[in-house]
């Protein structure tokens, strides 16, 4: 099972629409798919619309036990294969600006929870080389990938992301604000890796809402460029007026059947790639 967390410490740049728009890749390819709804915005649950629970991602980081989980992951209403983690406002009560290592590490029991079975040693991570066909599910897990959408704030909510997380995509649009927001997002990982999990890395940094021929966009990612050389994804995220629409009708982007909207599935399609080669197993807790 991999986690990953989309991660942003600016609001606005589009960290949810980089958390759905890789949901959709993975459910499209057959990878199934757990995502976990960390923000008290709760925008990534209204877009997924899944059935009702009878608690939340909040009960969740109260009491973190099978039961409790079960009660707050639903099927998406997006189709099969997509689950989530439902968010709601009271998630931010756990927001603690100074969390202790208990709370902090109650999302990752959680997960831990979820990965069932090791994959069998030696088996590929889905043998990803650019063509959907490649991508195959793991035997044996409940869920191949776990996308956990962090709130735009370094409270407990994001630390505990960071904890239960293998990779971390930092989420930075075109602006001069937000490549200061991406430098403390950075450190945000190294620093969480350092204190509680040393198995989190940075996959990389995605430029979302970025418009062709646009001056002052080429500038601030040629500066992210410099920041963070090879870190900074070759691919970005066009700002397509689809990736809306599709949120609006409570749709994955993938389904959307316009140029702009193939343009922007063809970007996640390439990240959902990455994530996979990048993948690590994850075996229950004391196996």
């Amino acid at each position: 099972m991999q986690v990953v967390a989309t991660l942003s410490l600016k609001g606005g740049v589009g960290k949810t629409t980089v958390a759905l728009g890789l949901a959709g890749a993975a459910q499209r390819h057959g990878v199934s798919t757990l995502v976990v709804d960390l923000d008290p915005q709760a925008n990534a649950t209204t877009a997924l619309d899944p059935e009702p629970t009878t608690a939340t991602v909040a009960d969740v980081l109260d009491d973190p036990r099978p039961a409790v989980l079960r009660r707050a992951i639903a099927p998406s209403g997006w189709g099969e294969g997509l689950d989530v983690l439902v968010g709601a406002e009271q998630t931010e009560r756990h927001n603690h600006p100074d969390p202790g290592i208990k709370q902090l590490h109650r999302l990752d029991r959680a997960l831990q929870r979820l990965a069932t079975g090791p994959v069998a040693d030696g088996e590929p991570d889905g043998g990803y080389d650019g063509d959907a066909s490649d991508i195959h599910d793991a035997d044996g897990e409940q869920y191949r990938l776990v996308i956990v959408d962090c709130p735009p704030s370094l409270g407990q909510l994001t630390r505990s992301a960071l904890s239960a997380a293998d990779r971390a995509i930092l989420v930075a649009d075109p602006t001069m604000f937000s490549v200061s927001g991406v430098q403390r997002a950075f450190d945000a990982v190294q620093t969480e890796r350092e204190r509680s999990n040393a198995r989190l890395q940075p996959l990389g940094v995605l430029v979302n809402r970025v418009r062709p021929r646009n001056s002052e966009h080429d500038f601030r990612i040629g500066e992210l460029r410099e920041l963070f050389g090879p870190l900074v994804f070759n691919t970005v995220v066009p700002d397509r007026s689809a990736v809306q629409q599709a949120q609006g009708a409570c749709l994955p982007i993938q389904s959307w059947d316009t140029p702009g909207a193939r343009e922007v599935s063809a970007v996640f399609t390439t990240l959902l790639g990455r994530v996979l080669r990048s993948g690590r197993t994850r075996t229950p807790s004391g196996s």
